[in-house]
């Protein structure tokens, strides 16, 4: 019987499953008479035949799996090589595939082109698009992003009224390898000058603790307070990433040659910075890690409309080609196309020149797209200090 196979790649998200649900219910109405698939852990329990028949989930149990943050079926960084892509092909054609949907980041798209240029049978390789660091090109924004997005902006207003309660330096590591859109959220629901975060450090500007410790002290003085929020990714003069630094030669990496950056060492060494720098001060770093990504409590429900819209858009698309899943913006509505895959496959999309007004601050441009997209901010009363 002729299938088609759904997986899921890299980090979850909080709608990486509505991505599912739309994908599973689509193939369906398109086509009843195909086997809905999932594979386990990604390509990995493809090839091993670790598969789930998605064929005759109920509406209702779909729904509840849509609602469900992070990735239903498992996830995996594995990175084919052409002998892995082989395997891969055999186990598609065993299962009669007409199409193979992988929900994800770059790397994802990456391995679903290498697959596209081996394969020699009549599958389709469809790319829907995931992520929270909302670097993937041709996209206006991805699915997963907003939701994380919402968190970080929800943490900065929480953080910025605790501090102005009791006053001090506040410093979040935010995720975000090579773009810092999710790090720079934490602007879009800043009303006054004085309000956090006051510092935004992102990969896509060089980073000096010295520099930082220079900004962080001429805010404490002008303000009284100050809010921070770091890209673990941001990278040193040379480009390096500043955590790599850290790691002195100890550097992990995952099978897509990304350094596995560790929030936490940096937090520890900004931790201490700042207790050298500012011995009297109330001074906190937390490393945020993989709350925000896949949080249950905040999952935007435009997030979660895109999200479904996406997989729904890459089952449909799976009956006609290859391609890539992306997030379009005309100036007034978000509506899903179809690139080819090696415009996305691998590429990183950083945050606009223009989003930024100096090396620690986003400009007026950046916080209008970010508005654009985050929930209305909360209504709170205006504190009396």
């Amino acid at each position: 019987m002729p299938s088609i196979v759904i997986a899921q790649g890299g980090g979850p998200t909080a709608v990486i499953n509505q991505t599912l649900a739309g994908a599973v219910i689509a193939a369906r109405r398109h086509d009843p008479s195909l086997r809905i698939l999932g594979a386990r852990h990604g390509v990995r329990g493809l090839t091993r035949g670790d598969l789930v028949d998605l064929t005759a989930l109920s509406e209702s149990e779909l729904e509840r799996l849509a609602r469900t943050p992070n990735s239903g079926l498992g996830s995996t960084r594995d990175k084919p090589d052409p002998a892995y892509c082989q395997t891969i092909l055999q186990a598609l054609e065993k299962l009669d595939a007409r199409g193979f949907i992988y929900i994800g980041g770059n790397d994802t798209a990456g391995t679903l082109d290498l697959l596209r240029q081996q394969s020699t049978g009549s599958c389709s390789f469809v790319h829907a698009p995931k992520t929270i660091d909302n670097d993937l090109t041709e996209n206006d924004h991805v699915p997963g992003f907003i939701s994380a997005a919402a968190f970080v902006a929800n943490a900065f207003v929480s953080m910025d009224l605790d501090f102005r309660a009791m006053p001090g330096i506040y410093v979040a590591i935010v995720m975000g390898r090579h773009a810092g859109f999710l790090s720079a959220a934490a602007a879009g629901w800043q009303q006054a000058p004085e309000d956090a975060p006051h510092l935004i450090y992102t990969p896509e500007k060089p980073f000096s603790v010295e520099q930082f410790l220079n900004d962080v002290d001429a805010v404490y003085t002008r303000v009284g307070r100050c809010i921070v929020s770091m890209s673990e990714g941001v990278q040193d003069e040379s480009g390096r990433p500043l955590a790599e630094a850290l790691a002195a030669g100890s550097v992990e990496r995952d099978a897509h040659g990304n350094v596995q950056l560790t929030g936490g060492d940096l937090g520890m060494e900004i931790q201490r910075a700042l207790k050298q720098r500012f011995p009297k001060a109330r001074a906190r770093v937390d490393t945020l890690g993989y709350l925000p990504r896949g949080y249950l409590g905040i999952i935007d429900e435009t997030d979660a409309k895109e999200a479904f819209e996406a997989g729904a858009f890459a089952a449909q698309s799976a009956f006609t080609g290859s391609g890539s899943v992306v997030l379009h913006y005309d100036g007034k509505h978000v509506s899903p196309r179809i690139v080819a895959l090696d415009k996305v496959a691998g590429r990183t999309r950083h945050m606009p020149n223009g989003f930024f007004a100096g090396s620690n601050a986003i400009s007026d441009e950046g916080r209008a797209y970010f508005r654009r997209l985050l929930p209305p901010r909360p209504d709170i009363f205006t504190p009396f200090v």
